[in-house]
């Protein structure tokens, strides 16, 4: 049973929402607690709460291995999913505002799910993902359609130094006439990164321009690594 409250009002959203639009991303620390983290790991052995799993090396992904979870989603990827996707609307309809870009989100996660759902993106795509030594993740963008919601949330489930070793997450953006830049995130057991999925807005002496973000994982040096991934648009 998922024990961790979602604590939305007690973060601090202002803070967060500058940290976005500084750098694409913003992380929560201790977010879930370690048995919470423990628990949604666990989860990776059963077959039952997924509806298919991706090998990496066979797609040419990275090395490693991830399950999408399969409707109804486990509780406490539900209620993480429903908590947090009404605070990061005002800041999405912000980014598409600041790009020119014409979509607007509905205040509710059940309304952009029909909206989905409508365009045949019916799959969820939450997920799971499992690392061990010398595995990594690509750079990439988790799109799966025309409807696309342009944060996510990724929450680490396993302690660097005692669990794995390596393993960090990436991200880089590639700005007009110039090459990517990669940031290194440090994260802890049971922080939560939130971060652009595809573009983001950044502001320039003429206005704002659209910066591309893609993000992906180092390779680990040794031991189990295990992520989930929030993703708040459903796939076709």
């Amino acid at each position: 049973m998922f024990t961790d409250p979602i604590h939305n009002d007690a973060l601090d959203w202002n803070a967060l929402q500058q940290q976005l639009d500084q750098d694409g991303y913003a992380v929560i620390r201790s977010f879930l607690s370690p048995e919470t983290c423990d628990e949604i790991s666990a989860l990776y052995d059963r077959p039952e709460p997924f509806r298919s799993k991706v090998v990496m090396a066979r797609h040419g992904f990275g090395r490693g291995e991830y399950k999408y979870f399969k409707y109804p989603l486990p509780d406490p990827v539900a209620r993480l999913r429903s908590a947090l996707y009404p605070r990061l609307v005002p800041i999405a309809n912000r980014w598409h505002e600041c790009m020119d870009l014409p979509t607007r989100f509905p205040e509710s996660h059940e309304a952009f799910l029909q909206r989905c759902h409508a365009a045949g993106q019916e799959r969820p795509t939450p997920l799971l993902l499992q690392y061990g030594p010398q595995d990594y993740n690509c750079l990439h963008q988790d799109l799966y359609g025309e409807h696309v919601f342009p944060l996510q949330v990724a929450i680490l489930l396993s302690e660097p130094g005692e669990d794995f070793t390596g393993g960090e997450f990436v991200l880089t953006e590639q700005r007009p006439r110039m090459q990517s830049r990669p940031q290194v995130i440090g994260l802890k057991k049971g922080d939560a990164l939130i971060f652009a999925v595809n573009q983001r807005p950044v502001k320039g002496v003429r206005g704002y321009y659209r910066v591309t973000m893609r993000h992906g994982v180092s390779r680990l040096h040794s031991g189990k690594r295990h992520t989930l991934g929030i993703i708040f648009h459903d796939a076709l």
